[in-house]
């Protein structure tokens, strides 16, 4: 007759661990409803709780408790930091370095029609932050990728309707002030709990056959720059020099017939002041006139002899060759 097993087994001992058998899964609960029990919310992020899948809290940064055994569940939120989205290329970290990379994929989100028919290569950055975690998970199924398809199409139109010289040149920062516009309005719209930061073009070229072409003309341009910065240069020196000329010519125009107006009243008053008195003593101001007008033509008529028959050398009438010695003022 064979053996039972059951036999060998020592089921007093079986007795004594019964207890433990019962305690394990017991303590096991009790650390699994421990573990799930608490949750740690970092600096820069915002925990949203749910309850059965319905959101009961937001808890700020620090640890938090909450029901245990996935009663309550906690999902993370970065609202402190900022997001990036980025359009026609892509920044991957290769051995801690940010390298850029660029294929066909990202050359069709990138490659734009203008205004004028032309074909642009435009990329791009969306920075921005979560404002509200609750409407940034419930409000749309792929909150990030309803930004990047309305980013797209808000860039879209905007470059549809500009010239593409002008996207490529000037009004670069424009574009993108006017897409951050269009886009926070249209997050507001949808109400996805986004808030837009900023809006950058990182590169706006012409397709890679037209570079080339694109290149000259851009050559040209800053040439065309350069000669009206240059002719601006010499006409800020040359205007200002004949300006201040035609003031000192002015000037001296001015003074001088200031002078000659003075020195007409001058001679009138002299004038009156003669006849005056020529009128009051008529012989004593006829004879200094007299005077004064020899003392005035001698000197300039040269030497003067008086030939005397009784001499034989000339006389000399006056030392006219030396400075004439003025006639005291007769009164």
């Amino acid at each position: 007759m064979p053996r039972n097993p059951l036999d060998d087994v020592d089921w007093d001992a079986l007795r004594r661990y019964q207890k433990l058998i019962y305690l394990v899964p017991l303590i096991a609960l009790v650390a699994f409803g421990a573990l799930t029990s608490y949750y740690i919310v970092q600096p820069e992020e915002e925990a949203v709780i749910k309850r059965f899948g319905r959101v009961v809290a937001q808890r700020e940064p620090g640890l938090h408790f909450k029901l245990p055994f996935g009663i309550d569940t906690a999902q993370m939120v970065p609202t402190a930091r900022v997001l990036k989205q980025e359009f026609g290329f892509r920044t991957v970290g290769i051995d801690g370095r940010a390298n850029y990379r660029k294929d066909q994929q990202h050359r069709d989100e990138s490659l734009m029609l203008t205004g004028d028919l032309k074909v642009i290569d435009v990329e791009w950055v969306v920075q921005y932050r979560v404002s509200d975690p609750d409407k940034f998970l419930h409000q749309v199924r792929e909150p990030e990728e309803t930004l990047r398809d309305i980013s797209e199409s808000v860039m879209r139109r905007i470059v549809g309707n500009s010239l593409g010289s002008d996207v490529l040149t000037e009004k670069r920062v424009e574009v993108a002030t006017t897409s951050r516009i269009e886009l926070q309005k249209a997050m507001d719209y949808f109400d996805l709990g986004i808030q837009i930061s900023t809006i950058e073009l990182q590169d706006v070229t012409p397709p890679g056959p037209v570079k080339p072409a694109f290149n000259e003309v851009n050559q040209a341009e800053q040439e065309r720059e350069r000669y009206i910065n240059e002719a601006e240069k010499r006409r800020n020196q040359v205007i200002p020099r004949a300006e201040g000329e035609a003031r000192q010519v002015i000037a001296e125009a001015q003074g001088y017939a200031a002078k000659r107006v003075n020195d007409a009243k001058g001679e009138a008053e002299r004038f009156t002041a003669v006849y005056e008195a020529y009128r009051k003593a008529p012989e004593v101001t006829r004879q200094r006139m007299y005077l004064e007008m020899i003392d005035k033509v001698l000197p300039q008529a040269g030497r003067i002899f008086i030939m005397d028959e009784n001499q034989t050398a000339p006389l000399p009438l006056l030392n006219l060759g030396e400075t004439p010695v003025s006639l005291p003022a007769t009164r």
